[in-house]
């Protein structure tokens, strides 16, 4: 354009240059119309009376014709008339802004590039998949998966697409308009995102009805592992609860943990219009003549029967409850569970007794598909039976407002003990901190979102590198946890007025509650952490197409020997 304008200067001036040539020959050949002379002309005018007046017309005309273009000159828009040199001006004000775009839209075709280079090598590898699933350790995926993958790379693509095409017209005036108009390839329409929710359709579950007769009752008991190990094993008593049509005595923090500091056993009752479930102060104060387990029928015999030392047999007399021998159902070991069904309980525990004890039933398997489905397995009103307490609930919604907000990626992080206990494994779940970076970044690419919340055991060494590798579109992604107790944060009053700051169970509920609210969950493998997280998501319909174990699939690429 510049060029153009130029030569057409050239030209104009080439013209005016010609004009002017033929003017000054003329005025040569006739001295009177000399323009340099006009003192002489005017001379000439006064002293000589020879001229006629036809000639004095001529310079009467010459004086005015200035004088009428120096009037139209200051009287008409300068800036109509010079045009070209304003929008010359205009576009060296913007130059740079527009380079900057330049650049940018640059970089990100570079990265549109490699993206479908990778989903070129995706569609390669996909053709030799036969050979990949013989691979040890390698997770066969099913097309369906395969599908979806395929669809987050797609959509991936239209995104950057999109985003060139606005980096492109951000300098122009119209590129805001024309950005917001163009809707038609968002990905997040339609419900195509990779990373939607999963609709585990609720209504078509399989349930069993949970009606107790009002004086017999289950006595919970609860001893493998931590909190959640025991919470897992307190659903499963409710099961066995609702096939022996018995309550179920939640048991006392004597001997247990504190249960209604962490769950609403309230919700429990009302999500099914009646009472099922009991604390043990509740059950002593019905029976405080008669603090006896009728009948103590094991599930487990192996190790030990019911799965109790005599260290838990003590503290159960302790409270002051007494008991008759224990004796196995049948023969059946913690560390080799038969699978077994609902013939096979109502056959062994049904009784008239009016309190029963099983032991703990963790490691049970029983129905395991039916009692693991998303709702549970009881027929109740509510999405889930057990969930957090109310102040739970309601603090980690207010964490969630303060640092996260609707998009964010939940990782439960396991490392404290976790390396035995993985190495043991075969395959081992334990990751070095960059391939777990590595594992997140995948997932933070097809979930798109800003932040990850981090609950870990680790140690700040660990949550350190890993902070420094969790990158996404070049920017590092901040990992958010939970600071310590300020006064001027609001957030976790609730806790701190009802004397439940700084308990560990209820830290621990509610990491796991802001780990269910997330968009997409990361788990650890093996952790009943991770799966009472992954329960509660499918409960509350928060499951993600996304939710994953961690590196889920790969094998550590370093593992240590045994001792």
């Amino acid at each position: 354009m510049m060029r153009d304008r130029e030569s057409s200067d050239e030209e104009d001036d080439r013209e005016n240059l010609i004009h002017q040539n033929e003017r000054v020959n003329d005025l040569s050949k006739s001295p009177r119309r000399s323009t340099f002379q006009i003192e002489d002309v005017k001379d000439r005018f006064a002293l000589c009376r020879r001229f006629n007046f036809t000639s004095g017309k001529r310079y009467l005309l010459a004086i005015i014709l200035p004088v009428l273009v120096l009037i139209l000159y200051f009287a008409t828009d300068i800036k109509s008339l010079f045009q070209t040199t304003v929008t010359t001006i205009t576009y060296d004000g913007s130059f740079n802004s527009m380079r900057e775009s330049e650049l940018r839209a640059l970089y990100l075709l570079k990265q549109q590039q490699l993206g479908l280079f990778k989903l070129w090598n995706h569609t390669l590898v996909n053709d030799t998949g036969s050979s990949l699933e013989s691979t040890p350790g390698f997770t066969s995926v099913s097309r369906s998966s395969i599908v979806e993958d395929l669809k987050s790379d797609l959509l991936r693509q239209i995104s950057l697409n999109k985003q060139i095409q606005q980096v492109l017209l951000s300098s122009h005036q119209l590129g805001n308009s024309l950005i917001t108009s163009d809707n038609s390839t968002d990905p997040s329409l339609g419900g195509l995102g990779r990373c939607r929710k999963v609709d585990h359709n609720l209504s078509q579950r399989r349930t069993v009805e949970w009606k107790p007769r009002s004086n017999k009752y289950l006595f919970a008991i609860c001893v493998s592992g931590q909190m959640s190990n025991h919470l897992i094993c307190l659903e499963k008593h409710m099961f066995f609860a609702a096939l022996l049509n018995r309550i179920l005595v939640i048991p006392s923090s004597k001997v247990d943990y504190e249960f209604r500091r962490v769950l609403d056993v309230d919700h429990i009752n009302k999500c099914l219009g009646r009472e099922v479930i009991v604390t043990y102060d509740e059950f002593a104060e019905r029976q405080k003549s008669h603090l006896h387990i009728d009948k103590f029928l094991c599930y487990f015999s192996q190790p030990q029967p019911c799965f109790l030392d005599e260290e838990r047999v003590k503290k159960l007399k302790s409270l002051g409850i007494s008991m008759n021998k224990l004796e196995a159902a049948w023969n059946e070991d913690v560390k080799n569970p038969k699978k077994r069904t609902v013939q096979d309980i109502m056959a062994k525990f049904s009784t008239d007794d009016d309190v029963l004890a099983i032991g703990d039933v963790f490691f049970a398997d029983v129905e395991n598909s039916w009692v693991m489905q998303p709702g549970g397995p009881i027929s109740h009103k509510c999405k889930t039976l057990i969930e957090p307490s109310r102040l739970i609930m309601l603090t980690a919604q207010r964490f969630v407002q303060t640092f996260l907000g609707d998009n964010f990626i939940a990782l439960h992080f396991r490392r404290h003990g976790f390396l035995k206990f993985c190495n043991a494994k075969k395959p081992s779940c334990f990751y070095p901190v960059p391939q777990a970076a590595d594992c997140i970044n995948r997932v933070l690419e097809r979930a798109n979102s800003p932040v990850l919340y981090l609950s870990t055991d680790a140690a700040e060494s660990e949550t350190g590198l890993l902070q420094s590798l969790v990158v996404f579109n070049g920017k590092t992604v901040p990992l958010v946890q939970r600071p310590a107790r300020n006064s001027a944060e609001k957030w976790d009053a609730l806790l701190y007025r009802h004397g439940l700051e700084g308990d560990p169970q209820v830290e621990a509920m509610l990491d796991k509650t802001i780990c269910a609210m997330s968009s997409v969950f990361i788990g650890s493998s093996g952790s009943t952490f991770t799966d009472d997280i992954l329960r509660l998501r499918k409960d509350w319909g928060s499951a993600s197409l996304c939710d994953e174990y961690l590196c889920q699939g790969e094998l550590p690429n370093f593992v240590a020997d045994d001792e």
